[in-house]
């Protein structure tokens, strides 16, 4: 549920980063965070456990320009990829205006994105949320690893509703695919806006 502030013309927007653990959410939003105008960026808020896992989110509020004279502020956070986290999946997917499912390409891995994506699926629907209405878009990470299956087959077992799907190898010194993942799920997140306001 998008926040908007009249008094201080700012409109608020949750994306949540959503997939397996060590499939690279995390990895995503430290490279935006090394990578984004200081200026435009808030604190990098991470809370990990020993084997440097997110335990429950990071957050970065992040300034991706106006709309209609409001200036849009995104809010990214990642979920825990650990199952046993699940209370704090549901949580994290309160108020979400859009969801980046990041898929970890490695094929002795796709067991873990397909529950982790039914997980999702089940958790909005908790909160009210239908996945196939809400601004989505699917990242296929580790693209670079010698056991990443091919893309139309991540494609026929991870792709919900047509929509956007791009590669990424978030570890890389380029980021490769991971500003590309966030400007296209804020591009669906503002036409959402758009036609609510």
């Amino acid at each position: 549920m998008t926040f908007i502030n009249y008094a201080s013309r700012e409109i608020n927007c949750k994306i949540v980063y959503y997939g397996p653990g060590l499939c690279g959410k995390t990895t995503n939003l430290q490279f935006i965070y090394e990578k984004t105008n200081p200026n435009a960026k808030g604190k990098l808020i991470s809370l990990a456990t020993e084997t440097d896992r997110t335990l429950f989110f990071d957050f970065l509020p992040l300034e991706l320009g106006n709309v209609r004279g409001f200036k849009t502020r995104f809010h990214l956070y990642t979920v825990p990829g650990q199952v046993f986290y699940d209370a704090s999946r549901k949580l994290i997917l309160k108020g979400v205006d859009g969801v980046i499912f990041v898929a970890d390409s490695q094929r002795e891995r796709m067991d873990a994105n397909v529950e982790s994506l039914r997980n999702l699926e089940l958790n909005l629907k908790v909160q009210g949320y239908e996945i196939r209405s809400l601004p989505y878009v699917l990242q296929l990470n580790k693209r670079d690893l010698p056991s990443a299956l091919p893309v139309e087959e991540m494609k026929a077992k991870l792709g919900l509703n047509n929509e956007p799907v791009l590669e990424a190898i978030a570890a890389s010194d380029e980021g490769i695919g991971v500003f590309d993942t966030l400007k296209a799920v804020a591009k669906l997140v503002l036409q959402d806006l758009t036609k609510t306001t």
